[in-house]
């Protein structure tokens, strides 16, 4: 599903924000990226959703090495991946109902055909009350689950979780923690990366720990 092999990222001419980094997340994994703030987590996200090249090192996604890859495929790939961002990234014209949307309509998939899974996912949120309401009226919590319903509404090959739980209470963060483990049941592969150790302390994932760039806890492989 996902390999890194020796790969470094910096901006411009400054220090590497990420070395050496190798790993493999099969397909079906589900995997916490934990680390200190400035350890590279956001970047390492940054390169799996393709948001930004490697500096050096390949990276192999869903089969295809991005280095040597035609530029023409990366939408597709894009598409096979959900991602739920810290910053949210709602549309502010649109509501939370045709937010979660989105993907849909740009898959072509006709309203008749995806109403009922949007307006499912928000109500497992607890956002049933809410379809029609602009971010600019949500909370930062609500804000954040309508980020979440839009990144995994369409079940997505790979989802990308930048610390999803961090604008939810606890039991909030639990209910959206069985919606990922039920996806990654469905067949999805999940990376969260996370501050939050009461989600790592589930018991049903591997961990992968970058300190200063590097990885120090490496996700296991199976034979």
């Amino acid at each position: 599903m996902v390999r890194f092999e020796n790969v470094g990222m910096r901006y411009g001419p400054g220090p590497e924000i990420l070395r050496d980094v190798s790993f493999v997340l099969e397909a079906g994994s589900f995997t916490f990226l934990t680390g200190p703030s400035g350890a590279g987590k956001t970047t390492l996200l940054k390169l799996l959703y393709l948001a930004e090249p490697p500096s050096r090192g390949l990276i192999t996604l869903f089969g295809t090495d991005l280095a040597t890859a035609s530029r023409h495929l990366f939408p597709a790939l894009r598409r096979r991946i959900g991602v739920v961002f810290q910053d949210f990234r709602l549309l502010d014209h649109l509501s939370a109902f045709d937010n979660v949307a989105l993907p849909l309509r740009l898959s072509g998939v006709r309203i008749e055909d995806f109403r009922q899974d949007v307006e499912e996912i928000l109500t497992w949120v607890g956002l049933g009350s809410r379809m029609q309401a602009r971010p600019s009226t949500l909370s930062g919590g609500e804000q954040q689950r309508v980020a979440i319903a839009r990144a995994v509404v369409a079940r997505p090959d790979l989802l990308i979780a930048d610390e999803p739980t961090g604008n939810v209470d606890s039991d909030m963060g639990q209910r959206l923690l069985r919606l990922f483990f039920e996806l990654n049941r469905l067949g999805t592969t999940v990376l969260i990366a996370t501050h939050d150790r009461g989600l790592i302390a589930t018991g049903r994932s591997q961990e992968m720990r970058l300190v200063d760039g590097r990885l120090v806890t490496m996700p296991t492989v199976r034979p």
